[in-house]
Formats: C-alpha cells, structure tokens, sequence
C-alpha cells in the first residue's frame, strides 16, 4: 500500500491526471470514501489525464457514465445499488478498452475484477486528504510504483 498526502483540489486532480497517464486500456480502478471527500474530484483529474474533453460528473442517478477520449472512460457510481444485486452488465466495463472509475465499489464487490487498483481517499484535519492506494495484481503494483517516482 502507498499512501500520498494531497493538500488542495488540485493536487488531488494532479495526482488522478497522472496516475490516468500511466494505465493501460481495461484498467479497473476503485474509488472509497466517505460522502464529500473528492472521488468525484479524483475522477475529474483522472478524465482530463485521458483528454476526456466533457465535464465530469457523478453518474449517481444513471449509474455509468461514458466518455470519449484516446482511451476511453467509463465512470460508474455504484452508491444507489446498495443492497442490490442487479448486475448491469459491469464485465462489459471492465473487460473492454476503456478504463473504468468505480466510486462506492462495495456495492458491486461480486462483479469487480479480482486485478485492480483499489483507492482509498480520507479527510484529514486540516481539510486535506489521505489517498491509499492499494494495488491487486502486479500490473497495478507496478503502476503504484512509476507513479510514487
């Protein structure tokens, strides 16, 4: 596990930007934490890393939300199938050329895929913000690795 302390919005944007540039297509990355704490901020950064052009924005009523861009994004908001089941076909996500953000993975824990990077983010005291990544699989450990040089 690798944890990084970001102080503003923007860093955190920087560190998303960055951590977009460095994974390949059909990358799967989940995003934990409490309301408010910045996973949709995370995956706004993470979207202009790609050259996502659209503004992004939680997906909460539509679950998924996809973007255009030489890799393609998809962004999923699992917060409303708490206490669900429902599989809307997430492996069609996760297995095509896109890569997809998840926010509120629990949710849809039986349909991840066992190889992701898993991302905690937490509010610290003084408002800014500890991001723990947690790479599953060695693909991701090496990502966590070029990115933390």
């Amino acid at each position: 596990m690798k944890k990084i302390k970001v102080a503003s919005e923007t860093e955190t944007k920087r560190l998303a930007e960055k951590l977009a540039q460095a994974l390949r297509p059909a990358s799967v990355v989940t995003l934990t934490g409490d309301l408010g704490v910045g996973k949709t901020t995370f995956t706004k950064g993470f979207g202009q890393g790609l050259g996502v052009k659209r503004t992004i924005n939680s997906p909460t009523f539509t679950i998924v939300k996809s973007y255009s861009a030489e890799i393609p994004l998809h962004h999923i908001d699992a917060y409303r199938l708490e206490d669900s089941d429902e599989d809307i076909g997430f492996d069609e996500y996760f297995t095509d050329q896109a890569i997809t953000v998840v926010e509120w993975p629990q949710f849809i824990d039986l349909f991840l895929p066992e190889e992701r990077l898993e991302i905690l983010i937490e509010r610290l005291e003084d408002d800014s913000r500890l991001i723990t990544l947690n790479p599953i699989g060695s693909y991701y450990e090496n990502v966590c690795e070029e990115l933390i040089r």
